[in-house]
């Protein structure tokens, strides 16, 4: 089960992501994937932490400007590009596209523009979606 985990950068619950993390490697075992894009704050930040520390399989999607690591699933020919918004927004339809649904940390009333992208994308592709505050 791939499960995609995005969210806001300014998003700090780092105990309800670990627990959903968590849950997810109690129901599905080894064959639980976190995807990411890999963001060094927020929502992003705690899903690579936890799904490492709770040895669940881990996959990343940076924007194409990124430096290539470990848990890129593409090859390292994809980054290091030229800066462009657009690089974003092409990371979260990959986001959506190879999961099998998506999970957006959000604050109660804060707007994540690249959160909302990402959802978008993933009911495009007929994926679930779910929101957690």
């Amino acid at each position: 089960m791939k499960v995609g985990i995005v969210g806001a950068r300014i998003y700090e619950n780092k105990k309800r992501i670990k627990d959903f993390i968590f849950k997810l490697k109690q129901k599905y075992g080894d064959d639980t994937i976190i995807v990411s894009g890999g963001c060094k704050n927020g929502a992003d930040k705690y899903a690579k932490k936890y799904a490492l520390e709770l040895g669940v399989q881990y996959e990343e999607y940076p924007p194409f400007h990124e430096v290539h690591n470990l848990y890129c699933v593409l090859p390292e020919s994809c980054y290091g590009i030229p800066y462009k918004v657009t690089n974003y927004f092409a990371r979260n339809k990959l986001i959506a596209k190879n999961s099998d649904y998506i999970v957006a940390f959000i604050p109660e009333g804060h707007v994540s523009n690249g959160t909302n992208n990402t959802l978008k994308y993933a009911e495009k592709f007929g994926k679930k979606t779910i929101i957690i505050h």
